[in-house]
C-alpha cells in the first residue's frame, strides 16, 4: 500500500506540473475506485482525466500496463460514469490514461481506452 500511495503522490503531481488541476483521489464508489480525476482545461475545451495508476517494483510479473484488463477498464468506466453523475461535472470529454511507475520511472499512455 505504501507503494501505491508514493506512485499516485508521483503520478498526481506530474499532472499538477503539466497544469491539470486535480479534483478527486481514490474516490470511491459500489463500481470501483478512480485513482486520480484531473481537469485539463485546453481553450474552451474541459477534458475529465481519470488516471489508473500501477505501480511495480520490478517487471518480474509484466508490465504495468498490461494490469489494466478489459474486466478492469470496465470497472473504471462505471465508476467514471457514477463519479460525473454524483459531481454534476460540466465537461466536454473524458479520457481515461493509465500512469505506469516501475520502480522511479514513470510512463504514461494517454487516451489509453
Amino acid at each position: 500500500m505504501a507503494r501505491a500511495r508514493w506512485a499516485e503522490d508521483l503520478v498526481a503531481s506530474f499532472y499538477q506540473r503539466e497544469g491539470h488541476e486535480i479534483v478527486a483521489r481514490n474516490w470511491h464508489c459500489r463500481e470501483g475506485e478512480l485513482d486520480i480525476v484531473a481537469v485539463s482545461q485546453v481553450g474552451g475545451v474541459k477534458t475529465i482525466v481519470v488516471v489508473e495508476v500501477r505501480a511495480r517494483a520490478s517487471n518480474y510479473f509484466g508490465s504495468p500496463l498490461e494490469s489494466v484488463t478489459h474486466a478492469k477498464q470496465k470497472k473504471l468506466r462505471s465508476a467514471t460514469k457514477k463519479y460525473l453523475a454524483s459531481e454534476m461535472c460540466n465537461y466536454s470529454s473524458v479520457r481515461f490514461d493509465v500512469a505506469s511507475v516501475l520502480g522511479v520511472k514513470i510512463e504514461i499512455v494517454r487516451d489509453a481506452f
